[in-house]
Parts: structure tokens; C-alpha cells; sequence
């Protein structure tokens, strides 16, 4: 039992690192914050995505997300939700790139007290918007599960895992680009780098939009089929293993 829960840990680290690493919206949401409001907006930011991603895991568990996956109304609803979110945030970010340097100043000026509500709210709305969270934790989560045992709390444990190492890495992006964004102060740079982000999260959000529900199943299932057929190669390896250890028995016929 415990070496089964280890052994699907061990492979959930593998997938979930690859799966954090890659850039998304909640990367370029956390650059854009961290460039305008300073590690404070980026860590803020962070906190959202990750309380997202962790009311996602519950949602999990109680088979909710199931339920939306399976709902064509509740997932369209979902999808189009977090698409036009991501694209009024892009559309922010352009309109002050394309603004005035004195109106760029007093919005970047803002105070602490507004950036940390302001940042937590987006990074939380871009995490609950985003339906390829839901696919993930519904299609991928349970196959890491080992049979026989709880499901609920190693459900919950894996999820927990998931959302520390988002966190984790997020954080070390705020931090990143807090460091670089005095060297950003020129108002010709920042502004670029601002409708750059802006543009990619309007992207993101047409992307989000146009995403099929089938794409995203299929998408983690592929990864789910290519994870058992490495575990079902270790296992016969194993077993020829074993079978060549093993000797021959010793025929007693004809002895008496």
C-alpha cells in the first residue's frame, strides 16, 4: 500500500513539474502584475492561482469537476467565462501601454493596499476560468491514485502537491521580475513589454475561447495511456527479471 502511494508520487512529481513549468496565462498574468504592481502584485498574484487551483482539487473530489466535464452547457459556460476575462485583462494592459506616459504613471502608482486585493482577485478569477485545470484534475489526478487505497485523501494530498509547487514557482517568477523591473523603468521599454504580455493574454484567452472540450480529455488521457504502458513495461521487465532468477523444477517422474 505505502509503495504504491510512494511510487505514484514519484511519477506525479514527473508530470506535474512538466505541466508547471510550461507557460500559460497564470505565467503571463504573474509578469504582467509583477511588472506593474512589484513582487508584492507577482506573490499576490501567485496566491490567486493557487487558491483557484486548490478549489479546483476539492471541486475534484466531490465530483464536480467531473460533472462540469461532462456538462457540453457548464463546461461552454466555464470556457467562456475565464476566455473573456483573460481577454479584458489583455485589453487592459494594451490600453495603458498605447496610454500617455502621466496616465502610465499614476496607474502603475498605485498604492500596496490596492495592488494586493487587486492581483489575488485576477490570479483567483484566471485559475477558476481556466477549464484545462479542470480536465487536468479530473483526467489526470485519479490515475495516480493507487487501487485499494483512499482515493479522497491522496486525492487531496496530490493536489496540495500541486498547488505548493505552483506556488513555489510562481513566487520565483514575482521575485525575478520585481529584481529586473527597475531596469524596466524607461517608459519605451515598459510600455512594450506591457502590450507584449497584453497581447499574449488576449491571445491566450481566443485560445481558451476556441478550446474543445474533447481536446482537453484527450490531451491528459494521451498522457494517461502513455503512463501505463511505461508502467506495464516496467512490470514485464520485472517479471522476466524474476523468471530468469528462478530454476527449473526438478522432474520426479520415473524415481521411486
Amino acid at each position: 500500500m505505502l509503495a504504491g502511494v510512494m511510487a505514484g508520487f514519484e511519477g506525479f512529481f514527473g508530470v506535474a513539474g512538466l505541466v508547471i513549468v510550461t507557460p500559460g496565462q497564470d505565467t503571463a498574468l504573474v509578469v504582467r502584475n509583477s511588472l506593474a504592481w512589484g513582487r508584492r502584485g507577482g506573490v499576490f498574484t501567485a496566491l490567486g492561482v493557487v487558491a483557484g487551483q486548490a478549489t479546483w482539487t476539492l471541486a475534484t473530489g466531490a465530483g464536480v469537476s467531473a460533472l462540469l466535464l461532462a456538462s457540453r452547457p457548464a463546461f461552454t459556460a466555464v470556457r467562456y467565462v475565464g476566455a473573456a476575462y483573460l481577454v479584458w485583462l489583455g485589453a487592459g494592459s494594451l490600453v495603458r501601454a498605447l496610454a500617455r506616459p502621466h496616465r502610465e504613471a499614476r496607474v502603475a502608482g498605485r498604492s500596496p493596499a490596492f495592488a494586493a486585493p487587486a492581483a489575488f482577485r485576477e490570479g483567483l478569477m484566471s485559475a477558476l476560468g481556466n477549464p484545462k485545470l479542470a480536465a487536468f484534475f479530473v483526467s489526470l489526478l485519479p490515475q495516480f491514485v493507487p487501487r485499494g487505497g483512499a482515493a479522497l485523501p491522496i486525492l487531496l494530498g496530490l493536489g496540495l502537491v500541486f498547488c505548493s509547487m505552483t506556488l513555489a514557482w510562481l513566487i520565483g517568477y514575482s521575485f525575478a521580475v520585481g529584481r529586473a523591473r527597475r531596469t524596466l523603468e524607461r517608459s519605451v521599454l515598459r510600455r512594450a513589454l506591457e502590450g507584449a504580455l497584453g497581447a499574449t493574454l488576449i491571445a491566450l484567452g481566443l485560445r481558451v475561447a476556441t478550446q474543445r472540450r474533447s481536446a482537453l480529455k484527450g490531451r491528459w488521457l494521451s498522457v494517461k495511456c502513455s503512463r501505463r504502458a511505461a508502467d506495464d513495461g516496467a512490470k514485464a521487465g520485472r517479471g522476466a527479471a524474476h523468471s530468469r532468477g528462478r530454476r527449473p523444477a526438478r522432474s520426479t517422474r520415473g524415481r521411486r
